[in-house]
C-alpha cells in the first residue's frame, strides 16, 4: 500500500512538474488547457472516490461514551477524511504545476487563487463522495448529472469545457473568483456535518436503518423448493439493501455500454472484435456485478449458512440461476440495438449465450477467491478492499472477456461473420452441456476455500 502511494505520488509529481512543457511544445496554451479539462479530471477523482475510498466517518462508537461535545466529535471525523491519500495525492500534481506557472512569470496573486479554488474543489469532491455513500438520493442525483453530461457530450450537442474552462479561467484571472469554490466547499461541508451531527446516536445513525416491514413472501418460488427459498431470498436483498440496488443500477448502465462501439464514433472501438467485447458487457452488467462478489453478499450470516443442512450446489445453483434470469433480461431490454442493424443485435445475443455458458460458472469460481465481506448499507462495494483481487481472480478473468474475442477474431478472419459468431455460441453451448461437471468442481473449490472464507468474513476492518 505504502509502496503504491509512492508510485502514484512520483507520478502526479513528474506530470504536475512536466505537464506545462509538454502542452506548450504543442503550440497551446499550458494553463488555459489545463483549465479546460480540468472537469474530467475532477470527475474522474471523484468516481475513483466512490470505487476506492473508505469514509472512516463512523468510526466514532468510542468517542461516545466519553464527555466530547458531539459538535467536536464530528468535526474531527470529517477533518479526519480530509487528511485522506485521495486528498493529499493532488498536491503533487497541483503544486509543482503552481510553481512552474510562478517560473514562467505568471501573476502571483492568480496562481495562488488558483490553487486555493483547486483544493476547495478537491475538497468539495471529498465531502460529496461521503453524502454520495450515506444519502441514496445524492447517489442517483449526481449519476444521473453524469450520465447526462456524458451523454450530450457524447453526441456533441453540449460542450461542458466550454464553460467549466472559462471558469476556471476566470479564478486565475479575476481572483475574487476563487471565493467561489471555497464558498461552495463550506455549504457542502455544513450540510455534511449537519447531517452527521443528525445522526450521532447509537440507536439511529450508527445502528441499521429501521424501516416499517413489508411482507413479501414470493410463495410462487415456493414450487422450486431449496432453489426458489435462495431466489427469494437474493430478491430481497436486491431490492432492499443500498449496496445491492447499486449493483442493479450499475448493471442497467452496462446495458448503454454498446453505444460506445456500436455507434462508430471512438475509432479505436470499431475493430470486429471489440464488437464482441461490448456483447458480453452488454448482456453480462449483473453477472460480472453481481456474481464476482458471491458469496460476499451474504458475508454477514455465511458462517450461520453454512452450519446448516445446505448443499453448496443448491446454494451455487441459485446463484447461477439469478444470473442467467439478469443476462435473458438485459439481452430482451437491449433489444433497441436492432436500430444499428441484425448483426449488431447477433453479437449481443450470443454474448448473452457465451455468460450463460462460460462466463456464468467462472464468476461462481471466482468468488470462491475473494474474501472480502460487503457492507449492504454501504452503496459501496468490496472495490476498495486488496482482498477483492488476486491473482487467482485476476486468471480466472481472462477468459470471460480475451477467448471470446479470440474464438469471434479467428472465425470471422478464416471464414467470415456467420462463423465467427457461430464459435462464441458453441462455446456458450458447451460450458452450458457441462454443466453439472463445472458446478462439482466449483462445489469442491468452495468446500476447500469454506474456513478461510469463514475467517476473513468474521475479521472487523
Amino acid at each position: 500500500m505504502i509502496l503504491g502511494g509512492i508510485y502514484f505520488g512520483a507520478c502526479f509529481l513528474v506530470l504536475g512538474a512536466a505537464s506545462y512543457y509538454l502542452i506548450a511544445d504543442y503550440g497551446l496554451q499550458p494553463l488555459e488547457t489545463i483549465n479546460k479539462y480540468l472537469i474530467y479530471y475532477f470527475f474522474f477523482d471523484l468516481a475513483i472516490r466512490f470505487f476506492l475510498q473508505k469514509t472512516p466517518v463512523m468510526n466514532i462508537k468510542p468517542l461516545l461514551y466519553i464527555n466530547i461535545k458531539r459538535k467536536s466529535i464530528v468535526n474531527f471525523a470529517l477533518g479526519k477524511t480530509m487528511l485522506s491519500f485521495f486528498n493529499v495525492i493532488h498536491i503533487f500534481f497541483f503544486i509543482p504545476f503552481s510553481i512552474v506557472l510562478l517560473r514562467e512569470g505568471f501573476d502571483v496573486a492568480g496562481v495562488l487563487c488558483w490553487f486555493t479554488a483547486m483544493f476547495a474543489i478537491i475538497f468539495f469532491t471529498n465531502f460529496l463522495n461521503i453524502l454520495i455513500d450515506k444519502k441514496e438520493v445524492v447517489f442517483y442525483a449526481v449519476a444521473a448529472i453524469f450520465v447526462t453530461l456524458g451523454g450530450l457530450q457524447y453526441f456533441n450537442l453540449f460542450d461542458i469545457t466550454q464553460y467549466t474552462g472559462a471558469f476556471f479561467q476566470m479564478i486565475f484571472q479575476t481572483k475574487w473568483m476563487a471565493l467561489l469554490p471555497v464558498l461552495l466547499f463550506c455549504a457542502l461541508y455544513i450540510v455534511t456535518f449537519r447531517f452527521f451531527r443528525k445522526n450521532l446516536y447509537l440507536d439511529e445513525g450508527l445502528s441499521v436503518k429501521q424501516t416499517i416491514a413489508k411482507t413479501e413472501d414470493l410463495t410462487w418460488l415456493n414450487q422450486f423448493g431449496t432453489l426458489g427459498t435462495f431466489l427469494k431470498n437474493d430478491i430481497k436483498l436486491l431490492k432492499r439493501n443500498k449496496r445491492s440496488r447499486t449493483t442493479v443500477f450499475m448493471s442497467v448502465l452496462f446495458i448503454f455500454y454498446g453505444l460506445l462501439f456500436f455507434t462508430n464514433s471512438i475509432e479505436a472501438y470499431q475493430n470486429p472484435v471489440m464488437q464482441v467485447f461490448a456483447g458480453v458487457f452488454v448482456s453480462g452488467g449483473f453477472l460480472f456485478t453481481f456474481g464476482q462478489f458471491v458469496p460476499s453478499w451474504d458475508s454477514s450470516y455465511y458462517p450461520l449458512l453454512m452450519s446448516q443442512n445446505i448443499q453448496y450446489k443448491e446454494y451455487l445453483n441459485s446463484k447461477w440461476w439469478l444470473m442467467v434470469i439478469a443476462t435473458v433480461v438485459s439481452t430482451i431490454l437491449a433489444s433497441f440495438y436492432l436500430y444499428f442493424g441484425w448483426e449488431i443485435y447477433l453479437l449481443i445475443v450470443v454474448g448473452a449465450i457465451y455468460n450463460i455458458g462460460v462466463n456464468a460458472h467462472l464468476v461462481l469460481l471466482g468468488g470462491a477467491y475473494v474474501k472480502t465481506p460487503i457492507d449492504l448499507s454501504s452503496s459501496k462495494g468490496a472495490f476498495g478492499n486488496k482482498q477483492a483481487f488476486n491473482v487467482k481472480t485476476m486468471l480466472i478473468s481472462i477468459p470471460k472477456l480475451v477467448v471470446p474475442m479470440l474464438l469471434y477474431g479467428l472465425g470471422k478472419f478464416f471464414f467470415g461473420f456467420e462463423i465467427g459468431l457461430l464459435l462464441v455460441a458453441v462455446a456458450g453451448i458447451i460450458g452450458f452441456a457441462f454443466r453439472n461437471k463445472m458446478f462439482r468442481i466449483i462445489e469442491n473449490v468452495y468446500k476447500k476455500e469454506k474456513y478461510k472464507t469463514i475467517a476473513a468474513y468474521n475479521q472487523k476492518d
